[in-house]
């Protein structure tokens, strides 16, 4: 029904065992995180009694219920935006294009086909949500309420990843208009329920977040629900991705090819050779002329190519990947549209805390405003998250864009050198988003000067910051040239940075919120970090492993750990600092050396992207 493309994907995705492996972490992370925390208030408390147990079932409902959401859609947007993006660096939508196929085959096809991986585990996903409502606090209309808000949000992420990919031509164009259009969605609903002029109605109506909220508080029945602001939001959703593919199918033949691969006619010879040749008869009427310039050019002598015609060289570095990624437009020039969006939802940030600073709520200790964090926090690590994301994506993308692009076969057999090759693509990719960079720094600083924070602290939040910015950009690299698919790339790189920044956080909520004693705590946690760990070592190190690898991956969790746990003691900020810069310097360090000493690049095809051999 929705044509070859999508069928394609269907046939060949139950034929790759990565699809029931992708299931079953699935579910069992989530399983994991179910027992981690029965046994962390099964130490503290007995849940023989029945309230006890309703209440551990509705806390778990509303931990799990928004990790799904933002696990799901964060996978739907980027596996359509990667998953186009690849196909124009490889030149096979072009391919695409020249078929008899309609634009909506093409278009939902493809949106189709990223939406089987994240509605796969919102489906298999369902039964571990259902076995909640056994034990009270949730009802089974909550857990379906709050699966159509997410299976929602996932088709509104794969619509607009699709359909940005589709008119966008660089790969980290596609990846980061994508996460900033859903993070502006979120924003407005934000914005809406903080005016006192609109119904929150209207704030929940297009808030992914909010809408969730509202389904896990819900208590009736579907056909209630949809009279309701979640209800709303399922109405708002189906119409945008309607909107959006209808957009998509209308422009897809316009948006493609774009400008930068159309083939430019030849260019006539104007040549002084060819005009002293031919003769005044067989002369164009504008070069006829005595007084035009192609007249007197032809009646003097050679002397060499015309100067008009020939554009002086450039200067190139002695480190030309350097020199590419800062005198070029190695990533387009519509890079200033993200970086534009990135400023509008920085600005947006940043008159929240402006605000907070100016009401007074952000000067107040921790423990007055009844939070175990300052107020200031979740905005500065909402913004944070968004420009580590946006810098690790840029890194990948940076090496991925090569590969399919067949750019890095070349630069390998010529005499560039490992380490120009790595360092200028580090700083080359943190020239390209030093917006991305400056404008967090620069908000602390703001922070220090406000006196929300002391100038001391301020020094140790910079220079942390730093050291988690080469990190990610080490990392993309690191991932790019590991692994042949650019979307598995993408995906891994994102992935492991998804995993240090919410991951941890969800197993400190764990344990923040069951206050109990910490040796009953610490075998589960140990669980989730350990496996976490071995996550992180076959991402890192499946292709080449090493003890530098291995030591890394299991250590930069629990760094993590421990320093989330020192700012949430509010001790010296100096051991936060210090544990965050040794740590993930460490782990930059373990993937750099290497890739320093020689060009280690995997440059076969995967067995999946082969072409197969044709019948006798």
């Amino acid at each position: 029904m929705l044509g070859p493309v999508f069928n394609r994907e269907a046939s060949v995705a139950p034929k790759r065992s990565s699809t029931y492996l992708a299931r079953g972490i699935y579910l069992l992370t989530l399983f994991l995180l179910l027992c981690t925390g029965y046994l962390v208030l099964d130490g503290s408390r007995s849940l023989f009694a029945n309230s006890d147990a309703a209440k551990f079932g509705g806390w778990m409902f509303r931990l799990l219920a928004p990790l799904e959401l933002v696990i799901l859609s964060a996978l739907a947007a980027i596996g359509a935006a990667s998953n186009v993006a690849q196909e124009k660096d490889r030149r096979t939508l072009l391919l695409l294009l020249m078929t008899r196929l309609s634009g909506f085959e093409i278009v939902a096809g493809k949106t189709a086909s990223a939406l089987l991986t994240p509605l796969s585990l919102l489906i298999v996903s369902l039964p571990l949500f259902l076995t909640l409502p056994l034990l009270g606090g949730v009802a089974p209309s909550q857990v379906f309420a709050v699966f159509l808000v997410i299976a929602v949000s996932v088709v509104v992420s794969a619509a607009v990843g699709t359909v940005v990919a589709l008119w966008r031509e660089k790969t980290f164009q596609s990846i980061a208009l994508t996460f900033l259009v859903l993070l502006l969605l979120v924003a407005a609903g934000e914005i809406l329920a903080s005016t006192s002029l609109t119904d929150a109605a209207w704030a929940t109506s297009i808030s992914p977040p909010r809408a969730l909220i509202a389904a896990t508080n819900t208590t009736s029945n579907v056909l209630t629900m949809l009279r309701s602001g979640e209800g709303w939001f399922v109405i708002f959703g189906s119409l945008v991705s309607v909107i959006v593919l209808a957009i998509g199918i209308a422009k897809v033949r316009v948006w493609n090819p774009s400008r930068e691969v159309r083939l430019k006619a030849p260019e006539p010879e104007t040549s002084e050779e060819y005009l002293r040749d031919i003769s005044a008869a067989e002369r164009p009427a504008e070069l006829a002329g005595e007084n035009t310039m192609a007249a007197n050019l032809a009646s003097k002598p050679a002397e060499g190519p015309m100067s008009w015609k020939v554009r002086q060289p450039r200067h190139v570095w002695d480190n030309p990947i350097l020199w590419r990624e800062v005198r070029t437009w190695a990533y387009g020039r519509k890079i200033i549209l993200i970086r534009a969006v990135f400023v509008l939802i920085f600005a947006i940030i940043t008159g929240a805390i402006a605000y907070q600073i100016q009401s007074g709520v952000a000067m107040e200790p921790s423990g007055r405003i009844g939070r175990a964090f300052p107020a200031v926090t979740i905005p500065m690590a909402a913004l944070g998250v968004i420009s580590l994301v946006l810098v690790n994506a840029l890194a990948v993308t940076s090496i991925t864009g090569e590969r399919d692009g067949l750019a890095l076969d070349l630069l390998l057999v010529t005499d560039l050198r490992p380490r120009e090759f790595i360092f200028g693509k580090l700083l080359g990719v943190m020239y390209a988003a030093k917006e991305l960079i400056l404008l967090p720094m620069a908000l602390i600083v703001y922070l220090g000067i406000a006196g929300v924070m002391t100038f001391e602290n301020m020094q140790y939040a910079i220079l942390a910051a730093i050291g988690l910015y080469v990190f990610v950009t080490m990392l993309g690299i690191h991932s790019g040239l590991n692994y042949v698919s650019g979307r598995t790339a993408t995906l891994a790189s994102l992935g492991t940075v998804f995993f240090l920044c919410v991951g941890i956080a969800i197993c400190m909520t764990i344990m923040v919120s069951f206050r109990g004693a910490f040796q009953l705590q610490l075998a589960p946690f140990l669980v989730m970090i350990l496996g976490g760990g071995a996550a992180l070592f076959a991402a890192l190190g499946w292709r080449n492993p090493s003890s530098a690898i291995f030591t890394a991956a299991f250590a930069l969790p629990l760094i993590t750990f421990y320093a989330i746990t020192q700012f949430l003691l509010q001790t010296d900020h100096l051991y936060v600092a210090a544990a965050l810069i040794f740590g993930y310097g460490f782990t930059t360090a373990a993937m750099m050396i290497p890739a320093l000493s020689e060009f280690d690049v995997p440059l076969e095809v995967e067995p999946s992207e082969t072409p197969a051999e044709p019948s006798a």
